[in-house]
């Protein structure tokens, strides 16, 4: 599990006292009132009696009262619209909620109010920060059971020792120091170690149940060099291992935190237990991140150029409410295949490479492909030296020669071999392999090499490898379930000597959980289409019979045409069925564009965007164009980025791409879903919540709230200068909560905190200036809705484990700054919600037989939620699948409220959360992760397209296949930032 590193400083913290979690705001004191939720939908909740219901004993009912499962709260959540009226203002705060406390010894000093003046930093976190305590277990939603692919793990009841290791000479690679400490372990076992079988992290920390005989002791040990020398045999070379008693593991503090007397988790003894748990699969296998992989456990598949997937497998230990659990889920991974050289380059570059020169751009691509790539020498009958690949030779070998002596006397490559070694170089017009030491160059013949096996390729794969990976990896649940199942028999961890050693069981059974299946909202249309409302069915409905609940007018429009394949009449023929298409769906939408389509090459896009633009300028005498169609070619390279770019950054444009495939095989469903897109894109709805215009959702529909979605999205790996880009975007209408403005700024490489919510700067004229995305997006909710937003629900996506405490002082402080940058004492009460896809919970059907227990493709139903026994032991969890699985196994949603001065239910935050996930505007599905921190996620990924290109183009391709130019970095914060978005895109949701 990741961990959460916390440093204790007993000098000087930050603490956020538990108890002011709860601070409630004076209106959120007033009587509580009900509602059946059966009347009219604009009817106004009656005041009824004021509700003292207890709530329902659970494990925090003491820590947060008032907001466990409240009865009255339980059965009718959906068509309930609150436990206030609609009516209510929220008056201003004399204390912020959130006050973070400055400890200084025993004195205390409260920032409250003032902390708009505090400096804007890195808070250090600390344990005495807690999330948000679980309120009570949700009740609405059919009640079902579902498998998990967890596994008990039953808790030693020995001690477990800590160790500290250091090793001398040092060294880097952790497999180096694993087979030292195995030499270690094969030589003193018996003796010095007094039988005990350690656990070792690579490192410096070596775990022992029970304790060695010894507090301090070194050793000596022999190791047989694998180092990347030329010439000579192996050499054996000595190290010194220094072992130093460090500390016992609290395993009476871990029970107590399963058992959730105890909030905080003892990381120390968690992370023996997974190191423990990993010790074998480490000797077996190929060990990468918290996976494992091998060719043995599926043959492995080409994926072209030169790669290979293999599968493995993932395996992580959890705290859970159950326990401890170990979860085991399937993985897949591309890796190198471990072929001769000139084969793997045949591969790479698609040619024969025996009979023909490389050129320039070959010899370009294959430095790339294979530095630091490991290769072994098969010249040498059984010697199989290894050598890491540090460049290429710019000759053909059969020009190069090396000095061999002191007197610089010189010797061709080509002798030398035949003369060395026996060794005839056949394709001496091929370069020569660069290995070892920059320095000294040593050069080997390509045919003299091959590629050692189990080298996971960590660059970024192309389309085509992209799909053969997705192909190997997409498994139907029952399958993926078996799998898994069989991984951990494999894996026979009752065999296990280290699980033995350590006293750890685990069961072989996946878990069995309860779950809900959370019933699917109203969906509300215009009331001028046949189907004014619609219910969806497992996930998905569409658009037949309704009409857009605010289908937008598009007056002037025109089209550019950059697909060569795509005659005028075609196109012609695209847009009137496109424009038909948005008018049946509730669009206005003028049939004829504003001048004929505009043929052009993709090379001369601006050209083409700007002649367009002005020439449509001049024919509407001044008014501007509302709308861009573009036809791009399928393959486009950077042309889609780079009309993005100049159309929201430059022009102020809104744009709808159409791919030429789609041109030619006219689909009504494709054309649906892009006169949706092209809806949102003028600013308008396709659908709200019924709930939602019925003022029935529970603390959204009460009082103005805001929802927030935010997102970091980082480079591929191996772009090791290129910015992070964050994103946030809020609602902007209410009560509908549908609509989302974005903002987008670039921020330092790999930065996970979004460093522009909030900021200040100095300005000459006016002093101190205010600004920041939280900031801008609250006063643009005003200007929409004409009231400032009393309530904030913020959805914050793509946060681990271990960034959680981090990411949540530095977050809420921003929001609280900016709030109160607004207006003095304006602190509306925050609920921060962080979502996870990257993890490794799967849910199975119970059984798979049953098709009324899951979708069509095998998946479990879409609104089934789990919140207990797989769940945290104390805080305020649940995992959500939203979706409707279409091809391989549903990955659930995992959301995690850290902060909640809202006090939401259970069933109140998951209600919420499932229902807003069928408002996403760019399809008639309900979508796996709630919509703005999808949003978010779409806005920091367009904006990569808004970097401006350096002068030198590295062309590298993106996941959607777009080229991504790289970027040069400059200013202040050692990052140039991105070009403004035009005021008039900001409003609308361009990101669609």
């Amino acid at each position: 599990m990741p961990i959460r590193q916390m440093k204790e400083n007993p000098e000087q913290h930050f603490v956020v006292k538990p108890h002011l979690q709860n601070t409630m705001n004076p209106a959120q004191k007033q009587p509580k009132t009900a509602q059946n939720g059966k009347g009219p939908p604009n009817q106004e909740p009656q005041n009824t009696k004021q509700h003292n219901q207890t709530s329902p004993p659970t494990k925090n009912r003491g820590r947060r009262r008032g907001r466990g499962g409240r009865k009255s709260d339980q059965g009718d959540v959906c068509m309930r619209p609150s436990s206030r009226p609609c009516t209510l203002a929220l008056k201003p705060l004399n204390q912020a909620p959130c006050d973070l406390v400055e400890s200084n010894g025993n004195r205390s000093v409260v920032n409250g109010h003032n902390m708009s003046e505090m400096e804007m930093g890195f808070p250090t976190s600390s344990k005495s920060l807690s999330f948000a305590p679980r309120p009570g277990y949700g009740q609405v939603g059919a009640k079902c059971i579902v498998k998990a692919n967890h596994f008990f793990a039953e808790l030693p009841d020995k001690d477990l020792n800590q160790y500290d290791v250091t090793i001398t000479p040092e060294v880097a690679s952790r497999a180096v120091n694993r087979a030292i400490m195995a030499e270690l372990v094969r030589l003193y076992k018996e003796s010095d170690l007094g039988m005990r079988l350690p656990a070792y992290d690579g490192r410096k920390s070596l775990y022992t149940a029970g304790e060695l005989p010894f507090t301090w002791k070194d050793f000596k040990i022999k190791l047989v060099d694998e180092d990347d020398g030329i010439n000579g045999p192996k050499r054996q070379r000595e190290y010194k291992v220094v072992i130093k008693f460090v500390a016992k593991a609290n395993m009476h503090h871990l029970g107590q935190f399963l058992a959730g007397k105890r909030a905080d988790a003892p990381q120390e003894a968690l992370q023996i237990l997974d190191i423990v748990l990993r010790e074998l699969s480490n000797k077996r296998y190929c060990p990468i991140g918290r996976s494992f992989f091998s060719p043995d456990i599926r043959t492995p598949q080409r994926l072209g150029e030169g790669l290979e997937s293999w599968c493995g497998f993932y395996q992580s230990i959890r705290p859970t409410q159950m326990g401890l659990s170990l979860n085991i889920d399937m993985a897949s991974a591309a890796f190198i295949e471990p072929l001769p050289v000139i084969e793997f380059v045949a591969q790479l570059l698609g040619k024969d490479v025996l009979s023909r020169t490389l050129s320039d751009s070959d010899r370009v691509k294959i430095k790339k492909a294979l530095r630091g790539v490991k290769v072994e020498v098969t010249h040498r009958g059984n010697v199989r030296r290894k050598y890491r690949v540090s460049g290429l030779t710019s000759q053909p070998t059969r020009e190069l020669v090396f000095p061999v002596d002191d007197n610089s006397t010189m010797k061709s490559v080509v002798e030398y071999f035949q003369e060395m070694y026996g060794f005839t170089i056949q394709h001496t017009h091929l370069p020569c392999l660069q290995v070892g030491n920059q320095k000294k160059a040593n050069y080997l013949p390509m045919e003299a090499c091959k590629i050692v096996e189990g080298q996971r390729y960590t660059k970024r794969l192309n389309e085509r490898q992209i799909t053969a990976l997705l192909k190997v990896t997409c498994q139907r649940p029952r399958d993926r379930e078996n799998d898994i199942l069989q991984t951990v028999q494999h894996n026979a961890y009752d065999q296990d000597p280290y699980a033995k050693e350590f006293g750890i069981k685990i069961s072989e059974k996946l878990a069995s959980v309860e779950a809900r299946i959370l019933p699917a909202p109203w969906l509300k249309y215009h009331d001028t289409g046949k189907e004014k409302d619609c219910l969806p069915q497992v996930g998905q409905w569409n658009m037949m019979n309704k009409k857009m609940i605010n289908g937008m007018t598009v007056n002037r429009w025109a089209c550019i045409n950059f697909s060569r394949s795509v005659q005028e009449s075609v196109a012609r023929g695209f847009c009137n069925e496109l424009a038909q298409m948005c008018q049946v769906s509730g669009m206005e939408f003028n049939p004829d564009p504003v001048i004929p389509i505009y043929n052009a090459r993709p090379e001369q896009v601006e050209k083409a965007l700007k002649h367009v633009y002005h020439a449509s300028m001049n024919k509407t005498k001044g008014k501007e164009l509302e709308l861009l169609l573009a036809i791009l070619p399928d393959n486009n390279g950077s042309l889609y980025g780079d009309l993005k770019r100049i159309c929201e950054t430059d022009l102020g444009l809104m744009s709808q791409c159409c791919l030429t495939k789609h041109v030619f095989k006219i689909s009504k469903q494709y054309l649906a879903n892009v006169s949706l897109k092209i809806n949102v894109k003028m600013g308008g709805r396709n659908t709200v919540l019924l709930d939602a215009i019925s003022c029935r959702i529970p603390l959204v529909s009460d009082i103005p709230t805001i929802i927030f979605g935010a997102d970091v999205t980082h480079p591929e790996n191996g772009e090791d200068s290129s910015p992070s880009i964050a994103a946030v975007v809020a609602s902007q209408d209410w009560p509908e909560v549908t609509k989302y403005a974005g903002l987008v700024c670039a921020q330092a490489h790999r930065q996970e905190l979004i460093q522009d919510l909030y900021k200040t700067w100095h300005d000459p004229v006016r002093g101190t200036v205010s600004g920041g995305m939280i900031r801008d997006l609250l006063i643009s909710f005003r200007k929409a809705t004409g009231q400032k937003p009393l309530r904030i629900i913020f959805y914050r996506d793509g946060v681990s484990e271990g960034q959680f405490y981090q990411v949540l002082l530095y977050e809420l402080d921003a929001i609280r700054k900016a709030c109160a940058s607004l207006e003095p004492n304006y602190q509306p009460p925050v609920t921060f919600i962080v979502v996870q896809k990257r993890h490794h919970t799967r849910l199975f059907a119970n059984n798979h037989r049953d098709r009324s227990s899951t979708d069509k493709s095998g998946n479990i139903l879409p609104g089934t939620v789990v919140d207990t026994k797989i769940c945290h032991p104390t805080e305020f969890d649940f995992y959500l699948c939203s979706h409707a699985g279409i091809q391989g196994t549903s990955r659930p949603a995992h959301y995690h409220v850290l902060w909640d001065e809202n006090n939401f239910t259970a069933d109140g935050i998951q209600s919420l959360t499932n229902n807003l996930c069928y408002t996403y505007a760019r399809c008639t599905r309900s979508v796996s992760v709630v919509p703005p921190a999808y949003y978010a996620h779409l806005a920091a990924f367009r904006a990569r397209f808004y970097m401006e290109p350096d002068l030198q183009d590295n062309g590298s391709i993106d996941g959607a296949g777009h080229t991504v130019k790289s970027t040069r970095v400059v200013g202040e914060s050692g990052v140039r930032p991105l070009p403004a978005l035009k005021e008039n895109v900001k409003r609308v949701m361009f990101y669609c």
